[in-house]
């Protein structure tokens, strides 16, 4: 079927490969891939135009008869097993470009990307780069990247899981936006634990305002943190990883409060409009999000608690220097921070701000 399209385990499962080396596949630009939703997507036909072009190369560098690529061996029951080069969790992965360049990933409203070949003095430079977080304002980032020859693919993660995935070399950017009760600081423990003897660049994306959102006219009187675990208050969390439960369970532990003690601890959900929407609906009392948010939903107050800042993690590697130069870029143009500034509702004085350098 023209339209039929795979998941990258659907992928994973037909070449009887990892779901790492899909992704990296996807990477490099030599399976093209767009995201529906969360999920990201391979059409029939860009599969089958892959399988066709790893056979070609095969032929072409052995001129045998034996159809295996260049990166592969094969399994014990004769199958193929490709290989990525960089295939170890942990290792940076490469974005040498397949044979024919890779098209340009326009990200559309619909979430499908679009396809159109690049000006030809751009082709040589284009890259896919995978920007894993979930703020809207990496939407932006990445069309601006778009513009200057690359490729983004988005993938919506906590800030958690992102670091995580940038160790694992699956990430290329990640955005994060983690408090660290022990040092008062955002972000930094995490990353020096994280990424340990990585050499990378933290920058500031934006700022933000951080606190509790409860129902119009604050009925249940909270005022802050020691608020948690009061006898009667529902709360609604957010999933694992994500940084504004990273930031409830931190001012839980500073007090000392298990989460037993949180009734509705254990009712998550995935968005800080899903947290603003459940205390609308008398779902819950009081959840952790951002302010912007807040102003959204008729019938929800915000407490405003603490200033949090969301930064940008990149790799400073050779494969990284063409990509650390255009985010720099990019970065320090006003007409960047304004559309950032109005499209987030958030504090972009500091967007650029190196942090830490190692």
């Amino acid at each position: 079927m023209p339209d039929e399209s795979y998941t990258t385990e659907d992928i994973a499962r037909l070449l009887k490969i990892s779901k790492l080396t899909v992704y990296d596949l996807i990477k490099k630009g030599e399976l093209p891939a767009y995201r529906v939703g969360k999920q990201m997507r391979v059409d029939a036909s860009d599969l089958e135009a892959y399988k066709s072009k790893a056979k070609k190369l095969a032929f072409a560098a052995s001129g045998a008869a034996t159809a295996v690529p260049l990166n592969s061996s094969l399994n014990q029951d004769g199958s193929e097993a490709l290989k990525s080069r960089d295939e170890d969790v942990g290792q940076p992965q490469s974005s040498a470009p397949a044979v024919e360049l890779p098209m340009s990933s326009e990200l559309l409203p619909n979430g499908r990307t679009g396809r159109e070949r690049l000006p030809k003095e751009r082709e040589t430079a284009a890259r896919t780069v995978v920007i894993t977080g979930q703020d809207h304002g990496l939407d932006l980032l990445a069309s601006y990247l778009t513009r200057a020859g690359y490729r983004p693919l988005r993938s919506h993660k906590g800030s958690l899981d992102s670091l995580v995935d940038m160790y694992r070399g699956l990430s290329d950017l990640v955005s994060t936006h983690l408090w660290d009760g022990d040092t008062g600081e955002y972000n930094l423990p995490y990353i020096r634990r994280l990424l340990v003897g990585s050499p990378l660049r933290v920058v500031n994306l934006l700022q933000r305002n951080a606190g509790l959102y409860v129902a119009k006219g604050n009925p249940h009187r909270i005022t802050g943190w020691d608020d948690l675990g009061r006898p009667g208050l529902r709360l609604v969390n957010r999933e694992r990883g994500a940084g504004a439960r990273v930031l409830l369970e931190e001012q839980m532990r500073l007090r000392g409060l298990s989460s037993r003690k949180l009734q509705g601890y254990e009712h998550c959900v995935n968005s800080h409009l899903e947290v603003a929407a459940a205390i609308a609906s008398d779902e819950a009392d009081y959840g952790v999000g951002m302010e912007k948010t807040a102003a959204l939903v008729p019938d929800i107050e915000f407490i405003p608690l603490i200033v949090e800042r969301y930064d940008l993690v990149i790799l400073r590697t050779t494969e990284n220097e063409q990509l650390l130069s255009e985010l720099e870029r990019i970065l320090a143009l006003p007409a960047f921070r304004r559309e950032l500034g109005a499209i987030t509702g958030c504090d972009v004085s500091q967007t650029g701000s190196v942090w830490l350098e190692i």
